[in-house]
């Protein structure tokens, strides 16, 4: 079959997201892409960013199959020391890879990189 291949970089979009990320972006004719930060306990926030990497809505919380967001996250609003993975998940067209780049930095922050073992 003719999977396409994806870079390591990017990552799979779950079901439950994808939905997410489709109501974000038809709620956000600015938005260019969805920040995506998976939390350790389950819970997801999502935002779509500008061109510009502003905010182009409002903060979303959420967590699959559930009615609501975690108790911990209830106390800490999804503390960064819990963040799992992050990225953006970008609409058609893409921005040019320096863009991407620079937004990336400026909206999830920059982050060594350590190497696979």
């Amino acid at each position: 079959m003719g999977a396409q291949k994806i870079p390591q970089k990017k990552r799979a979009v779950e079901q439950g997201e994808r939905a997410m990320i489709e109501g974000i972006f038809e709620g956000s004719p600015d938005g260019i892409g969805i920040a995506v930060i998976r939390l350790d306990c389950g819970c997801r926030k999502m935002a779509a960013v500008d061109k510009n990497g502003e905010a182009a809505s409002k903060i979303i919380m959420y967590r699959d199959q559930a009615e609501s967001i975690c108790e911990q996250c209830k106390e800490d609003n999804g503390d960064f020391m819990r963040v799992t993975e992050q990225f953006i998940r970008w609409k058609k067209p893409e921005p040019d890879e320096q863009t991407k780049q620079k937004i990336e930095a400026k909206v999830l922050g920059t982050q060594e990189q350590q190497p696979a073992h």
